[in-house]
């Protein structure tokens, strides 16, 4: 396609889903791939100066206001940002800036949150009006709506200015857009796609009752206009006086004086971005000195003085080929979409988690549609919603099968239970899993028995349960493809280590139902031994704290089926550890405190650190909250740990200080904080 006519394509394709994404709420591609259409049309149009037009996209700000609310023209126009997806583009932008200003430039880096830009107007300390940013130039009038959310106060504290306007972005936290899906998945409504988009809906109701029945939040990021009040030099500054006035402002920003250190702050909350309770999609970096800013000026869409540094995007859109159902260790039918490959969060996905039956129906996704996939992190792959507007028309419901697809037994669903069950114990599915997660690593670890591994036992008919997996020999290995002496020798030697891992990650390896990690470990403490737990009633295990009836009936009916106490009997003749832990004879110092340990320890591991809090009565969970006691940092600690921990006024101890709080629990000072 000649550049002309590709250039005109476009434009009219980023026209088409600016409407969609801004005015509709409903987009039909994800943030990168819209992106990615500006990227190419402002490099086409750079190539080819000719084709360059005021009206392109290029030159806009965001969507025009909808015709659904009264307009408002901003006092001063509500600019866009340009966008750096590398460091090498961060540090192409800070050498633009070099030809306008001179000296030391501090910058200002504060979390890029994907909600909704709106402008709030204060006059004489009360809020008069609120408005979304719309084109930049007029947005639309939400000043009823913005009245509903509780952290936007109605008056300035203070000594307020005569006249006040502060932009920021509202949102809605991750927390009450899964209580929201929630809601609608009971009610058998469509769930919403993500935050951003539910947020920006919930903002535009004619209703303001609607608003109100949502939490929506805002953080303020930028000072608009003031009239008789203060002077500033500084942004760093105006974000002080916006916070000192009553206004919401992100604890997390940060004042830095290189693009190194701009980079190190991006870096960090790339990896750190899933701690917070709300969504980020990149960092907006901004130069913090007023007058340089003046210096610098503006394009006829975007500041100079500031960029958005993108991260890699957790959404894209793609074509839903098929819906096929896996079979798991205890029999679960999980649906999974087969996808038409795609990238995502840096790595390309074909297969994505729907969950169950009920998140089909309520997602109401089909063979046939496009669909937004999210991977947010490590976190497996998910379907969230089908794009409606892109639905062929006819296109089937998907229907849950009647048969599992591995055996063709029958699949049955619980009364008031939403998952799916092959109840053929025999399964080959359900034997490979129940195998494959004997050995993984959380269970009893056997280095080299991965899935490929288990599934060529299984087929072999070497395996038809865990406890046959301690019956293998080295003449039954060697007659499989693939197996060697040395890889033979290092399977039979992972086995033979595995026989002394402790009684909780054996128990977690049988796969009863319903056990899990802690309460393995409450049962395991509790009886001393396997045996003890074998000869417990449903009654003891039900009264002892941790556990309760639901594990307690599972645990029961495990150990009462014939052929669970045969893999129990293996097991037994095998040598596998059957004892727990010895009982600690140490003082309970730190009972009903939390530790967090974050960071690596000279004198212990991590893990053995967890374990000599618990021993002394103490819990170590992963996350900081109000409720720690303590936060331990070794070298090189968690940054979202820390500042959590200085958020929530929670001492940071040394290693040093936390040896001396294992022996004291705290009655004496734990010494120098890290």
């Amino acid at each position: 396609m000649d550049p002309a006519s590709r250039v005109e394509e476009l434009r009219r394709l980023i026209e088409h889903h600016t409407e969609r994404y801004y005015v509709l709420d409903d987009p039909e591609v994800s943030d990168a791939e819209f992106d990615g259409l500006v990227r190419e049309l402002r490099s086409l149009e750079e190539a080819h100066p000719d084709l360059r037009t005021a009206g392109s996209p290029t030159e806009k700000v965001g969507g025009r206001a909808s015709t659904a609310f009264a307009e408002v023209r901003h006092r001063q126009p509500m600019m866009s940002l340009d966008n750096a997806f590398s460091f090498d583009e961060l540090v192409a932008w800070g050498k633009r800036m070099e030809r306008y200003v001179s000296g030391q430039v501090d910058y200002v880096c504060e979390l890029k949150i994907d909600g909704i830009a709106c402008s709030l107007l204060y006059e004489d300390g009360r809020y008069v009006r609120g408005a979304t940013r719309g084109n930049g130039v007029v947005g639309e009038d939400v000043t009823e709506n913005v009245r509903t959310i509780s952290v936007i106060p109605d008056r300035l504290t203070g000594e307020p200015p005569a006249t006040l306007e502060v932009r920021g972005e509202i949102y809605m936290p991750a927390s009450a857009f899964e209580e929201l899906n929630q809601r609608q998945g009971e009610a058998g409504l469509r769930l919403f796609a993500n935050p951003r988009n539910s947020g920006a809906g919930s903002l535009r109701q004619k209703d303001p009752k609607v608003t109100a029945s949502r939490d929506l939040r805002f953080w303020a990021y930028q000072l608009g206009e003031i009239e008789g009040g203060p002077k500033f030099r500084r942004h760093s500054e105006t974000l002080e006086f916006l916070k000192a006035a009553g206004l919401p402002v992100n604890p997390e920003v940060r004042t830095v004086g290189s693009l190194d250190e701009v980079f190190a702050y991006c870096d960090n909350w790339l990896e750190h971005r899933h701690d917070l309770d709300y969504e980020i999609d990149g960092v907006v970096v901004k130069v913090d000195d007023l007058a340089q800013r003046e210096e610098l000026g503006s394009t006829s869409k975007s500041p100079r003085w500031a960029i958005a540094f993108k991260y890699p995007p957790e959404e894209a859109t793609t074509l839903l080929k098929d819906i096929m159902v896996s079979i798991g260790r205890t029999g679960k039918a999980t649906p999974f979409a087969q996808l038409e490959p795609v990238k995502v969060s840096g790595s390309t996905v074909q297969l994505a988690t729907l969950h169950n039956q009920d998140q089909v129906r309520v997602k109401d996704v089909r063979p046939g549609d496009t669909v937004t996939v999210r991977k947010a992190g490590d976190v497996i792959p998910e379907v969230v919603a089908p794009v409606l507007s892109k639905r062929p028309a006819g296109l089937p419901e998907w229907q849950f099968p009647a048969t599992c697809p591995v055996c063709d037994g029958p699949l049955v669903r619980t009364e008031g239970e939403s998952d799916t069950f092959c109840i053929n114990v025999d399964c080959p599915a359900q034997l490979a899993g129940r195998v494959g997660h004997f050995a993984s690593r959380g269970a009893m670890d056997i280095e080299g028995l991965g899935e490929k591994r288990v599934m060529q036992l299984t087929a072999a008919g070497l395996l038809a349960d865990p406890g046959d997996i301690y019956g293998l020999t080295y003449e039954a290995l060697m007659g499989l493809e693939g197996f060697a002496d040395i890889s033979a020798r290092n399977l039979l030697d992972a086995i033979e280590a595995s026989k002394a891992r402790p009684l909780p990650s054996l128990l977690i390896g049988l796969s009863i139902r319903h056990l899990g990690g802690r309460g393995a470990e409450v049962l395991a403490d509790a009886f001393g031994s396997l045996d003890r737990i074998l000869d417990a009633s449903e009654e003891e295990m039900a009264t002892t704290a941790g556990v309760g009836p639901v594990i307690a009936r599972s645990v029961s009916e495990f150990f009462a089926l014939d052929r669970n106490r045969a893999v129990v009997d293996k097991l037994r003749a095998a040598g596998v550890n059957f004892q727990g832990a010895e009982r600690s004879t140490l003082p309970p110092t730190l009972a009903g405190k939390a530790v967090v340990v974050t960071g690596t320890l000279e004198s212990m591991s991590r893990e053995r650190a967890v374990e000599a809090v618990k021993a002394r009565g103490g819990a170590s969970p992963g996350s900081v909250s109000k409720k720690t006691a303590y936060v331990v940092a070794g070298a090189e600690p968690g940054a979202a740990k820390i500042t959590k921990a200085e958020a929530c006024g929670v001492p940071v101890i040394d290693e040093a200080a936390f040896l001396r709080l294992l022996e004291t629990g705290g009655t004496e000072p734990p010494g120098e904080t890290a």
